[in-house]
């Protein structure tokens, strides 16, 4: 059998809620609940930062985000800096050992000339480099002055305009196109198809909003763009079949960060906090090292190896995809004096429990940290602005995953050896 193909599909400022699969009440996603059953849907997937510059530096590298330079969210002016050159991405790693390579969607990892897709094992892109763009126009306007907004929308180091084009279709149909084109290729590929929605601006085609036409209208948009993505992946998955491609083809969704409460989702004019994504039971938002911060829906699918139907309640990271995918496509997987995630095919294959003992994060003021039940959480924020009284505060996940109670007083000597243990490795990264 030839080796695998790869498929990462990444979405943005998706909720852990904002999945039928993963219990929306609202939300209606039959190809990523298919896909779901396919495979393995985690129940305890972290991202590396609960933002999306550092979570996709993490996933693509293997990598704690601040070891590869990325710790914040890249501005979008032309030519900002971004991964190190020493932080190897997954497509460098395929593409050494004969993969095809393409990125269809978001990077947000650099625009300067040696930090763009191309220059980081992507043989194909098409999209953009900053952080958001209107889904129409594909101009970016956040932390830009108002009078210089920034066109943003690429074809491998060409500018090109798709006036009028929905961005998330864009990202689909190139998508199906590469993936019809491996028919007359003699290579593996991988495929990066990472799709910006639902993150702000908040447009979506009428045919969606539509189907959602019951629902208030910050909940009616989040619910829009979502099913668009999930078509997406219907799309993608449907290409893989067609070319008789999907039973050999490792397939990973999940997203860069909990979801956005950030008034500028809704154009309404007011500056209250946005209500349209959902983190389903936990705690925080975008920004937040509170779980819904930072805990991710994720489903892995490789039907040749991976069982079908499992629920994973083991931990896992984004920085475990690198390992994971290497290790199942037969290749080397990275030491881990090169990267910080370990492979988790032996808990996907033999039944085996997570690899980590201990989970880290930063973020700004924050720090948190995850060993087996406990989570402790330092100088903790709601989102980006919000604040919450504790500043140290432990949590028992198992009983209290929504992260309400705090522990500290009742068990301050773990709260004292995880917060040791927290800053201990927060020095490392210095």
């Amino acid at each position: 059998m030839t080796r695998p193909n790869v498929i990462v599909i990444y979405c943005d400022d998706l909720g852990y809620g904002d999945l039928s699969c993963y219990g929306s009440d609202a939300i209606r996603t039959p190809h990523l609940d298919a896909l779901a059953q396919d495979g393995a849907r985690f129940t305890n997937w972290y991202s590396n930062s609960p933002v999306c510059s550092p979570s996709r530096a993490a996933l693509l590298t293997g990598k704690y985000p601040a070891k590869t330079g990325v710790s914040h969210i890249l501005g979008g002016k032309r030519g900002t800096g971004g991964l190190k050159a020493d932080a190897k991405t997954l497509a460098q790693r395929l593409k050494e050992h004969g993969y095809r390579t393409a990125l269809f969607g978001k990077w947000h990892l650099g625009s300067a000339q040696d930090t763009k897709p191309n220059a980081k094992g992507f043989d194909e892109y098409f999209g953009f480099q900053a952080g958001c763009v209107d889904y129409y126009s594909h101009i970016f306007y956040w932390g830009m002055p108002s009078v210089n907004p920034v066109h943003d929308l690429w074809s491998n180091d060409k500018e090109v305009w798709r006036d009028g084009e929905y961005l998330t279709h864009l990202i689909t149909d190139k998508s199906v196109e590469f993936i019809e084109a491996s028919r007359a290729a003699d290579k593996p590929f991988f495929l990066y198809a990472a799709y910006n929605a639902p993150h702000y601006p908040m447009h979506a085609p009428e045919k969606y909003m539509k189907r959602y036409s019951h629902l208030p209208r910050d909940r009616q948009l989040m619910a829009a763009m979502i099913s668009a993505v999930d078509d997406g992946v219907g799309d993608i998955v449907a290409a893989l079949k067609r070319v008789g491609a999907y039973e050999n083809t490792i397939i990973f969704f999940s997203s860069d960060n909990g979801p956005s409460s950030e008034s500028r989702n809704y154009l309404d004019g007011t500056e209250d906090v946005y209500y349209g994504g959902s983190a389903g039971i936990f705690r925080g938002h975008k920004g937040s090292l509170f779980e819904g911060g930072i805990r991710e829906p994720a489903i892995l699918v490789y039907p040749s190896i991976i069982a079908a139907g499992q629920t994973k309640d083991d931990v896992g990271m984004m920085a475990d995809i690198v390992p994971t995918v290497m290790d199942l496509a037969g290749l080397p997987v990275p030491t881990a004096e090169e990267i910080d995630g370990s492979s988790i095919v032996p808990m996907l294959t033999q039944g085996a429990g997570t690899p980590h003992q201990q989970i880290c994060w930063e973020y700004g003021s924050q720090l948190a940290i995850r060993e087996g039940k406990w989570k402790l959480v330092l100088g903790g924020k709601l989102d980006f602005d919000r604040t919450q009284p504790d500043d140290v505060h432990l949590s028992n996940l198992e009983v209290d995953p929504g992260e309400r109670v705090n522990l500290k007083d009742e068990f301050p000597e773990i709260a004292q050896r995880l917060e040791k243990d927290v800053r201990q490795w927060y020095a490392t990264l210095l």
